[in-house]
């Protein structure tokens, strides 16, 4: 849980949101067809979690590709071999205060202030870890 929220602090910034740039973007649009396909999915990978948990983006090192994952209650992306890029924290308490029972509002909220160059700056970060 404490990693998760670690990425999920510097993943969000007040002057944030709008599309990432350069090679994330580039990537997004490879894997997903547009940078508005790959928020919808994210989106409804987040929304449709059951219970507590976290929607991803992550990077699977072993088919150097970008996934989303559902992530459920505070198990680590370890299990699942990727490396979380960008985390938005799905549980009751992220969002119950400012939308009550209304997740879909609350993630769609999230998107005004997402840190593209932190969500970048992981992306680089990942892509040079190398399988054995």
């Amino acid at each position: 849980g404490h990693v998760l929220h670690s990425i999920y602090w510097t993943n969000l910034a007040p002057d944030g949101g709008g599309k990432p740039e350069g090679e994330l973007a580039s990537a997004i649009d490879d894997t997903f067809g547009a940078f508005e396909l790959f928020k919808n999915q994210l989106s409804q990978a987040t929304v449709l979690v059951q219970g507590s948990g976290w929607g991803a983006l992550a990077w699977e090192p072993l088919g150097q590709r970008l996934v989303i994952e559902q992530v459920y209650d505070h198990q680590g992306n370890t299990g699942n071999g990727s490396i979380p890029l960008f985390v938005i924290d799905a549980w009751e308490h992220a969002f119950y205060l400012q939308y009550k029972n209304v997740k879909a509002d609350y993630v769609a909220a999230v998107w005004d202030i997402v840190n593209w160059p932190d969500v970048a700056s992981r992306f680089s970060a990942a892509r040079s870890v190398r399988i054995a």
